[in-house]
């Protein structure tokens, strides 16, 4: 359970870092003044070329495939409830690389959202184990009755 979690972190993590570049780089892009095929054409331009934004895109990517690995090992009721563990991280994100202001019913509501994720991994280590399914040994004969 442990490689779990820490692959989750490390994932929250690039997830984090991946959406505040998102965020920079699409500030930068200028919108669309009219609506146009070449207003259009250039806005896909600056964002395809925007250094930030693709950034963001590969982090993004690489926090998908370790999503797609939990997804393939853990149940998906532990699994992405956990992955809300990142809010945590990018509103740090968002106070420290975007310098934005968080306030603190803000930070009330993510801490909010950090309890219920606790929730849902506790559960996991309170599940009782399954038991192993009764082998069907050539020794053991059925009663049967005559």
């Amino acid at each position: 359970m442990a490689k779990i979690f820490l692959i989750l972190i490390i994932a929250s993590i690039v997830e984090s870092i991946g959406i505040a570049f998102l965020s920079g780089g699409l500030k930068e892009v200028k919108g669309a003044t009219e609506i146009s095929a070449s207003q259009i054409a250039r806005v896909i331009k600056d964002g395809a070329t925007n250094g930030k934004i693709l950034l963001g895109i590969t982090l993004e990517a690489a926090f998908f495939g370790a999503l797609l690995y939990l997804l393939s090992v853990r149940d998906v009721s532990l699994v992405w409830p956990l992955t809300s563990l990142g809010f945590i991280v990018t509103t740090f994100a968002a106070q420290f690389i975007l310098h934005e202001k968080v306030s603190p019913v803000r930070w009330a509501g993510v801490l909010l959202i950090a309890v219920g994720a606790s929730l849902t991994s506790y559960s996991e280590s309170a599940k009782k184990p399954n038991s192993p399914p009764a082998s069907a040994s050539s020794d053991s004969t059925p009663l049967r009755p005559q």
